[in-house]
């Protein structure tokens, strides 16, 4: 499967057995709207809320971390995809945080998983039908995890790199909070960005209608980010959600599309011992 699918190919899918459409929407403490009530509100006919608060781990005071393989897969099973089921996920803004549920079927050894271009505004720009209402329970499937740790990075993966320099780092927040010009969305957490790290917003990625720009701009943008393929990067942002479209935009430019750091900067500038960088 393609990692990214288009609005035509959807609509002629959906409906068939072996494919699971979800709506991932996340929108952030500032914005005051709720994804899984905007999602009862208006989704794509047969869709289910995959809600990324929900498919974490529970046991820590960041949001949606990633969860443990087992609860990965009790929660994904009872949403009813198993080892042989084909994944769309979108979200309501056009493409935001759609791609951390790609990412996360991958870190987890599900490749069948793809992202909608555009998201719902495409969808309904192109003139698809929407539904709305409560939707049926699914079915339970089991699923069978095969964890991916390489495509993963922690704090101590961060700081480490610090210090050898081994992966480049590649924000994809809006540059003004990259250099804490503009307040970040969490109260309280402190501006700037890990020391060393080349900022690309993830919207720099898309074209107006919110679908990615062909591969040779990617290649040109990440190109001008520091990113070539000859040196590994590793992906972060606010809370580990857009960094999720660097790696997809990666993989779509055809570049090494590395690793995410979960964490991104809601751990790492919220901790008082981390060192960041100001211009």
């Amino acid at each position: 499967m393609e990692p990214v699918v288009t609005t035509a190919w959807l609509a002629g899918e959906l409906g068939k057995s072996d494919l699971a459409v979800f709506d991932a929407t996340k929108y952030l403490p500032n914005e005051n709207r709720d994804g899984r009530g905007e999602f009862l509100r208006a989704h794509i006919p047969g869709a289910r809320y995959f809600d990324i608060d929900e498919i974490a781990d529970p046991d820590t005071d960041l949001p949606h971390m990633v969860p443990t393989p087992g609860r990965f897969a009790r929660l994904i099973g009872a949403l009813g995809v198993g080892n042989d089921t084909r994944v769309i996920f979108y979200d309501q803004k056009g493409l935001s945080s759609a791609a951390r549920g790609w990412w996360m079927m991958g870190l987890f050894g599900h490749d069948q998983a793809a992202v909608l271009d555009g998201g719902l505004p495409k969808w309904i720009a192109d003139g698809m039908p929407v539904a709305s209402g409560p939707v049926p329970a699914p079915v339970a499937a089991t699923f069978r995890p095969d964890f991916r740790a390489g495509r993963l990075r922690g704090i101590g993966d961060i700081t480490a790199n610090l210090r050898n320099g081994a992966e480049l780092v590649l924000d994809a927040r809006a540059a003004r909070r990259f250099s804490g010009i503009a307040p970040e969305p969490r109260a309280g957490m402190r501006g700037g960005h890990i020391p060393g790290s080349r900022n690309l917003p993830f919207n720099e990625l898309l074209r107006a209608d919110q679908t990615f720009a062909d591969a040779a701009i990617l290649r040109a943008r990440f190109a001008q980010a520091g990113v070539d393929g000859t040196r590994p990067v590793v992906t972060s942002c606010g809370t580990g959600v857009t960094a999720a479209i660097l790696t997809l935009g990666m993989r779509l430019a055809g570049l090494p599309e590395g690793a995410l750091y979960d964490g991104s900067w809601t751990e790492y500038g919220g901790r008082p011992d981390t060192k960041i960088e100001l211009p």
